[in-house]
């Protein structure tokens, strides 16, 4: 394909709709979720896509939701994140796996280990990047930087506000932009949430799908690509 996307974006909706479909508790939706990104992340390898990022949970998603949901998608973190330290691709493609979001205020020590573990063992590869938000909302990350500017600023008098010093501030200041969002489980209402990624997602292009997260195919995934390579981005012009 002549035009792939650098940095693909996923918001990967509908595991709870999917599951009550089904017949199943809302949050055993997550599990086949996890079957789904296992099979994307497969077809991202495939296509050579040098960064991928999934986001893996809101603020309130993990804050918010009845107890027995959140518990159950933190052990999803914890087992997913002890996989990956077991695939050998991460290492043979030298593929950095980070994690952005107030995911250390909000998961046990139990859950976090494996994450930490997953950080600290990639963190010098330098040829694929892999990142998940968790306790992610796209508000906090810009509150957040506007506060680290505002503590600049009281130090140094004459600081300039410049787009490069906002995106220096924010907790996915090493992160590309991003060329194209999925969105999946969208019914007839197109949107964003939480300020996703506002910043670096201000000239992407998006692709929206009925297609709830755990049927979404690794075809389906060809799809977006594709539609994505036959657009022509005018990056706001």
């Amino acid at each position: 394909m002549e035009k792939l996307p650098k940095h693909i974006a996923i918001i990967p909706d509908g595991n709870r709709r999917w599951a009550k479909k089904k017949g199943f508790l809302p949050w055993v939706g997550h599990r086949f979720g996890v079957k789904s990104l296992e099979q994307i992340l497969k077809a991202a390898d495939d296509l050579n896509i040098s960064c991928l990022t999934i986001w893996g949970g809101s603020y309130d998603n993990l804050t918010k939701r009845p107890e027995k949901e959140t518990k159950f998608l933190k052990e999803i973190y914890r087992l997913h994140f002890k996989r990956l330290l077991k695939n050998k691709n991460i290492y043979k493609k030298k593929v950095r796996v980070d994690v952005f979001g107030r995911w250390q205020e909000v998961l046990s020590e139990r859950v976090k280990k494996p994450i930490i573990e997953a950080i600290e063992k990639t963190k010098s590869h330098d040829q694929h990047f892999l990142n998940f938000l968790i306790g992610y909302n796209g508000t906090d990350e810009m509150m957040d930087s506007i506060k680290k500017i505002a503590k600049s600023a009281r130090k140094e008098a004459n600081l300039e506000i410049t787009p490069e010093l906002v995106k220096a501030n924010l907790w996915t200041k090493n992160l590309p932009p991003v060329d194209l969002v999925i969105r999946t489980g969208v019914e007839g209402d197109p949107h964003n949430s939480n300020g996703f990624m506002m910043w670096d997602t201000s000239d992407s292009q998006f692709y929206f799908t009925e297609t709830l997260w755990p049927d979404f195919s690794q075809e389906e995934f060809q799809e977006a690509i594709e539609s994505y390579a036959k657009r022509e981005r005018r990056l706001g012009a």
